[in-house]
Order: C-alpha cells, then sequence, then structure tokens
C-alpha cells in the first residue's frame, strides 16, 4: 500500500482528520512515505510542573501501524463477545522489520470447536492461542483476593525510606495500611483539582474496616509516618488514591541507589513502540526491590481474577519480579530525550501470574488510568 492509499484508508476510518488536527496538516503530510505519526507518550514540557504534559510523536511504519491498530480492534472484539471459556487475551506487536501484530489469546477448555470459534472470530489474523486452565482447574467466577495470587514474600525484607526527603515521600518503598504491607507509587495528580495524591493498590486496603482508611509509611529506625487517608478505590483497576493529610506529600521521585524521576507515561501506542524496539521495562518495589524484564504483551484483558474482566493491561517480565508487598509499584522506561535517570511510566503493577505454563506481571497501562478517570503521572 502506497502512502496516499494509506492515508485515503485512514481518512476513510477518521483517523487522518483526527490525527490532522492535533499535529496540523503539514506535520501529518510531512511524513515520509510509508509513514504515519502516532502520539506515543505524554510528556512534562517543565520537568518540575506536572500540568505541562505535551504529547509526543513518532513516525512509525504504516504497515505496522495498521497491523497493531487491527490488533487493538480484534483484541477489543474478543473482550466484547466474551464467550464461554475465554480467559484473557493481549496484543503482541511485531517489529518495525516485519510490519506484523498478533493476538494471543487464553482459553478454559482446549475445544476443537472453541479454537476454530476463535479463528473465524479472528477472521485469518495471526493468534496464539493458549490453554489456560483445563476444565474444572477454573472457576467461571474468578478468584475473589488478589493478595493469593502474590507469593513468596518470606525471604525478602521490605525496603524502608530511611528518612523523609525535603518534606516529600518517594516511591518504590513500603507504605502499611491497617491490615496489610505494599509499595507506595510516585505521585498521581488529579487534572481538575490541580492535587497530588499518593498512591498505592487497592487490595492493600481490603481487609480493612470502613475506619481503617490511614496510610501510613514506615521509617527505618523510626517511628511510622502518617501519610494520608483513603480517597478513591476504583476497584476494575486495583488502584487506590491517598489524599495527604500530614506534612509529607506526594513526589515524582522513585528510591534507588540511582533516584529515579518521572517526566510522564506512555501511552498504548507507545508501549506498542516500546515492544517494537525490544526495549525492556523496570519496577522497584518494596519486596524484591530493582528489576527489569521484557514486555510479552500490552492492552491485555484478564477475566480471571475476578467476576468482572481488567482491560488495559501489560505484561512484562516474569512471576519472581513480584512479589507480596511489591503491589502499588510502577514499571517504567527511561525517557529517550530526557536527562539521566528520567523515566516514563508505562503501568501500575498489581500481581504476578500464579498458573502453569505463564510468567509475567500484570497491572494496569498508565494510559488507561488517564483515560477511564483522568489520573496521570
Amino acid at each position: 500500500m502506497d502512502r496516499r492509499e494509506f492515508i485515503r484508508t485512514l481518512a476513510t476510518g477518521g483517523y487522518a482528520i483526527g490525527v490532522a488536527q492535533f499535529l496540523g496538516v503539514d506535520d501529518f503530510l510531512s511524513a515520509g512515505d510509508g509513514e504515519v505519526p502516532v502520539v506515543t507518550a505524554l510528556v512534562r514540557e517543565d520537568p518540575d510542573d506536572p500540568w505541562s504534559l505535551t504529547e509526543r510523536t513518532r513516525y512509525v511504519p504504516a504497515e505496522w501501524y495498521a497491523a497493531v491498530k487491527k490488533a487493538f480492534e480484534l483484541n477489543e472484539l474478543l473482550a466484547q463477545v466474551a464467550f464461554t471459556g475465554y480467559l484473557g487475551s493481549a496484543v503482541v506487536p511485531g517489529s518495525y522489520e516485519n510490519g506484523t501484530a498478533a493476538v494471543s489469546v487464553g482459553i478454559s477448555r482446549d475445544w476443537v470447536s472453541l479454537r476454530e470459534f476463535i479463528e473465524q472470530l479472528i477472521a485469518g489474523f495471526p493468534v496464539d492461542i493458549e490453554t489456560i486452565f483445563e476444565g474444572d482447574d477454573f472457576d467461571d467466577e474468578g478468584i475473589d483476593d488478589l493478595d493469593d495470587l502474590e507469593r513468596g514474600a518470606d525471604s525478602f525484607e521490605p525496603r524502608l525510606v530511611e528518612q523523609a526527603h525535603n518534606g516529600y515521600a518517594p516511591s518504590g518503598v513500603a507504605c502499611e495500611t491497617a491490615t496489610s504491607l505494599a509499595t507506595l507509587g510516585p505521585a498521581l495528580y488529579h487534572p481538575e483539582r490541580e492535587q497530588s495524591l499518593f498512591v498505592t493498590a487497592n487490595h492493600a486496603f481490603k481487609s480493612a474496616s470502613e475506619d481503617e482508611t490511614r496510610l501510613t509509611l514506615p521509617i527505618e529506625g523510626g517511628d511510622p509516618v502518617a501519610i494520608g487517608t483513603l480517597s478513591t478505590t476504583p476497584p476494575v483497576l486495583d488502584l487506590a488514591t491517598v489524599e495527604p493529610t500530614g506534612e509529607l506529600e506526594p513526589t515524582s521521585l522513585i528510591d534507588s541507589p540511582s533516584p529515579f524521576r518521572v517526566r510522564g507515561q506512555y501511552t498504548r501506542f507507545g508501549l506498542a513502540d516500546l515492544m517494537a524496539r525490544g526495549e525492556r521495562l523496570e519496577k522497584v518495589g518494596a519486596m524484591t526491590g530493582h528489576t527489569t524484564g521484557a514486555i510479552q504483551g500490552i492492552d491485555a484483558v484478564t477475566c480471571f481474577t475476578e467476576a468482572f474482566c481488567r482491560r488495559g493491561q501489560i505484561r512484562w517480565g516474569g512471576e519472581m519480579d513480584l512479589t507480596d508487598g511489591d503491589s502499588g509499584s510502577v514499571s517504567f522506561h527511561e525517557d529517550p530525550d530526557g536527562a539521566d535517570g528520567d523515566v516514563l511510566i508505562a503501568g501500575f503493577n498489581n500481581a504476578r501470574t500464579w498458573w502453569p505454563g505463564q510468567s509475567y506481571v500484570w497491572g494496569v497501562g498508565a494510559y488507561k488510568m488517564t483515560e477511564r478517570h483522568g489520573y496521570h503521572f
């Protein structure tokens, strides 16, 4: 498909018009033959101003873009149909050189008729069908408690902050609720109130009573410090925002021997771009510390942990990259245009695999948090 034909195809679907309105007609048409611009990240123009977000674009091969876009559409179709035996799916972008993408589908029953139905629904698009559970090994009502999905924390000691940093609480360290320990995430920003919030995993509050909404920051060699109270709990995202009530404020600093500074976040196509180029994600958890891993799938749908499906998930790394207490950490990647130590958030980690045959960390993409509730890092 040449450039003119491709642009006509996009225009038919309304995409070219939308991109032209955002980038400007001249910018859109300046792409080289066989290329199309995509927004890959929301990045702070001023590193110290979380409200100065600008959209970063990249020109990608048209063939690759069309394949990935189609994979997103088919992945959404699978989630909407939600046929019996469907446990989830994910988009797996190929390299720019190959210009391909695929959809990975997890099923609970290895029936020939089920595989044929999926292949007909996908209509010839590359698909990888894998049986995760078989027959009675899976309860269609899901698994109610995410805490059951994380095991093996006994061999780790929590990373405690040594002291408050100039009135701020860094992320990547342990935080505590009345009943659980989790990882404190970097500052999350509310767009309407222009307010910074603490954030951690919602399931850390799950066993607490209604009046046990306080979040504390354990201090190494000192007394815990109360940093805020529970504000919102979007259940599908397993996300808990905490409004600051003490002397400490949220910060975009991720605690590490060489600290990381958050400059923004990746979009859905930004994650696809990272995967196409073979880039890896990183995280700093309160228990397992700093780890890195390859991206295995994006825009994933996960239907086997609750009676509902979680969408906009990222699959990356391996099951050893997360354990009890790491929930609330974020996955990130260096900002290629930023200063040394600047990073862009990929997603918010919730749990890891516990079933045989698969090994990855999963959690919600930052773009989905913005899309559903307007929050951004």
